[in-house]
């Protein structure tokens, strides 16, 4: 990878925050794009959403019904991890048009999302979603297309 291509790449990253979703969803029709992801890291959530598995279950289906994705199956959430630093709930939902997953970190009371589709969503009302159901002080995302 090339200096040039890093700066493309923080300069893209950059991009989406001035862009509303409808700008975002509409770049991506003209674009082509294959597929449409966003990952969102929230920051001190609310520890007692984080660890409870029928809340989480509860996140996906809410989830998907905001960013009108249809759940293929039911969601998978196991909690695990080998140590303290990585041990929470971890979550997967396939969807028609792709897949939406997660972790759940107890240690640091974070969790990590990831949302990737074919079909097209909002990025910035399901990250605010994301952030108010899990009682987050902080978000961090970044939206890529996929060709």
């Amino acid at each position: 990878m090339h200096q040039t291509d890093l700066l493309n790449v923080n300069e893209t990253m950059n991009y989406w925050d001035t862009l509303s979703d409808d700008e975002i969803i509409k770049k991506f029709k003209e674009q082509g794009s294959w597929g449409l992801y966003t990952s969102v890291d929230l920051k001190d959530c609310d520890p007692a959403t984080i660890r409870d598995a029928d809340r989480i279950k509860q996140f996906i289906v809410e989830l998907c019904d905001l960013i009108d994705m249809k759940r293929f199956g039911e969601p998978t959430v196991v909690h695990f991890g080998p140590c303290e630093k990585v041990a929470g709930y971890s979550m997967m939902q396939l969807i028609e048009t792709s897949l939406v997953s997660g972790h759940f970190a107890n240690e640091t009371n974070g969790a990590y999302l990831d949302i990737f589709s074919c079909k097209e969503y909002g990025p910035k009302v399901m990250a605010e979603f994301c952030k108010r159901f899990f009682g987050a002080s902080s978000m961090t995302t970044h939206v890529l297309f996929r060709d």
